[in-house]
């Protein structure tokens, strides 16, 4: 006999998370991969990279998303080569778009498009399921997000650095996985700016925990 839980799809049932600073954009994402109620991997890197200084937070189906982060890979790196240019935040995210929108009825997928590039700078765009592309200051997504809204509105405000980016992502983020049976595992952040990109990791028995003191 099938379980049910454990022939599901495979999704990110997720918290993603993106932010505007200064110098670029802080993202993070929790780390759990569900089937049903089964977790099929705690550890999984929902932060893709698609260009040299532009990722992808992806919520949905784990398919779905992966194939699309595929896709828009290749047509970024074709237009690198053809142009003898790093593509833009914006042209990355409206390449989601039209892979999000145009096949809207067949995919379950929930993106944040974020990077740095030398026109705009640091650029944080949100795509919710149906392909809808928006640019926002800050960006949060998956069925995590349904927690922390109130949160997030309470707590951005304008003009905060690199290090208040990084408290802000990282105490959100960890709110919603303490609520949410979806998220979970670890948190993954990342810093992107004209340098580069800087990975970090904050472990399980490590998440900030302000909320319950």
């Amino acid at each position: 006999r099938r379980v049910r839980g454990l022939t599901a799809e495979h999704m990110t049932g997720t918290t993603i998370m993106a932010v505007e600073f200064a110098d670029g954009v802080v993202f993070g994402a929790d780390s759990r991969t569900s089937t049903g109620t089964y977790v099929a991997n705690r550890v999984t890197d929902k932060l893709t990279q698609v260009s040299d200084k532009i990722y992808c937070c992806r919520s949905g189906s784990a398919a779905d998303t992966q194939a699309i982060a595929d896709y828009v890979k290749f047509y970024l790196d074709l237009q690198e080569n053809e142009t003898n240019e790093e593509p833009t935040v914006e042209v990355a995210s409206r390449i989601f778009q039209l892979f999000c929108y145009n096949n809207r009825d067949m995919l379950s997928a929930s993106i944040i498009c974020a990077g740095w590039d030398k026109i705009k700078g640091g650029q944080v765009f949100c795509l919710p399921l149906g392909g809808m592309c928006v640019r926002m200051p800050f960006a949060i997504g998956g069925s995590g997000s349904t927690y922390i809204y109130g949160h997030c509105d309470n707590t951005y405000k304008e003009g905060m650095s690199e290090a208040e980016c990084l408290k802000f992502v990282s105490e959100a983020v960890a709110i919603a996985m303490h609520r949410d049976g979806s998220s979970g595992g670890m948190i993954r952040l990342a810093v992107l700016t004209k340098d580069g990109c800087r990975r970090l990791n904050i472990p399980g028995n490590e998440l900030p925990t302000f909320w319950q003191k």
